[in-house]
């Protein structure tokens, strides 16, 4: 690199020398190009760190941080990653996942460094059969150190059931929408915001942390567009009954940053911003925008799943979450730091996908595994 640099110096101080016309002109277009081919030799070599590439791609080390650049100087300087791919990324499968497989890809994600890992859900396996194990899966996973295991309870018996299992964090499940509210849990969002009142309060007596959800937080697929005056009424109340963070979820991924912004100020109107995360589905290519747009607004919180798996059995049209591996690789190229192992994170990603029978819904890992090899010869 620095012979590079080098000799980079000496075609300048060349030019400059001769540029009085000494040289025939042939000469000294020769000099420039050539002067030119090395500065973007200089450039590509500096932005790789000095020439490992492959692992360029996988760290946030060797990319300017945000502190330099003036239009992203809100964004926070770490950023914790929710995992929601055991759960919500499952639950939509039509073929039953075994117990083995979820634990195996739950130990995977965690190695990884991802903090939070949303494993199951103690719902009815009638209306959510993929996660009739979650007994299972807590009990295998009981041992596992490192992250935390919030699990989704749609309400007092099944938050009961839950802790009877070994659950030490919990989540609840309200929506922004009258009409999806009754299509996904049956009643309306008064009726379950009682509900849930009831089982942060017998959280709270066992000192149990209550994360709450809210669906539907920019459109329906029933109601079409929602106002953000309804998602902050949703999010005070379940901040007021307790909440420690509540994620605001795009469940039918119709959000930009045009409807996702005017939704957060109006929450962070009534609930603080450190106890706010995001979660966004990917239908319209959105993901990604919306959750760079709610960094500058200063969440710090952001729910994903790995290899993009999910969708909503109750969301007609919705695809999956944001993959987690893309996430990861936009925070890296931010200079944001997630304690992540963006390559570990991608063997979790390649192992569940082959388990399905398709191919990665991360971007990130899909061009990563072709453009490794090619690119450690530049």
């Amino acid at each position: 690199m620095k012979m590079l640099v080098g000799l980079w110096i000496e075609i300048e101080f060349a030019i400059a020398v001769e540029s009085g016309g000494c040289l025939p002109a042939s000469a000294m277009f020769g000099l420039h190009k050539l002067s030119r081919q090395m500065r973007n030799v200089k450039g590509t070599l500096a932005g790789f760190g000095g020439g490992n590439v492959e692992a360029s791609y996988l760290s946030s080390r060797n990319f300017s941080t945000q502190q330099q650049h003036r239009v992203l100087k809100d964004i926070p300087e770490f950023v914790k990653i929710v995992e929601v791919g055991p759960r919500d990324g499952l639950q939509n499968e039509k073929h039953i996942v075994p117990t083995a497989v979820k634990v195996q890809l739950i130990q995977m994600l965690v190695s990884s460094g991802l903090p939070v890992v949303e494993p199951t859900s103690f719902v009815s396996p009638k209306w959510v059969p993929q996660l009739a194990d979650a007994k299972d899966v807590m009990a295998a996973i009981r041992n596992i150190e490192g992250a935390r295991f919030p699990v989704l309870t749609p309400n007092l018996k099944g938050f009961e059931t839950a802790v009877a299992a070994g659950a030490k964090e919990v989540a609840i499940f309200a929506s922004a929408s009258e009409s999806f509210s009754k299509s996904n849990i049956n009643c309306s969002i008064e009726d379950s915001l009682v509900r849930y009142s009831d089982v942060s309060i017998a959280a709270r007596k066992l000192s149990i942390p209550v994360r709450g959800y809210i669906s539907c937080v920019v459109g329906c697929p029933v109601e079409g567009k929602i106002s953000p005056s309804q998602v902050a009424y949703v999010a005070k109340e379940l901040y007021d009954m307790g909440c420690s963070e509540i994620s605001l979820g795009d469940t039918i991924g119709v959000g930009t940053p045009g409807t996702v912004i005017p939704m957060l100020e109006a929450v962070i109107d009534v609930v603080p911003t450190d106890k706010l995360a995001v979660h966004f589905h990917d239908t319209y290519g959105q993901a990604l925008s919306n959750i760079l747009a709610s960094l500058q607004i200063g969440i710090s919180t952001v729910d994903s799943s790995v290899s993009g798996l999910g969708g909503c059995p109750y969301a007609k049209g919705a695809s999956g979450n944001v993959a987690t591996e893309d996430v990861v690789y936009m925070l890296n190229g931010l200079g944001v730091k997630t304690n992540v192992d963006l390559k570990k994170l991608m063997l979790a990603g390649d192992y569940i996908s082959k388990h399905l029978g398709r191919s990665s819904g991360s971007k990130t890992a899909v061009a990563l595994s072709k453009v490794a090899a090619p690119a450690s010869k530049l």
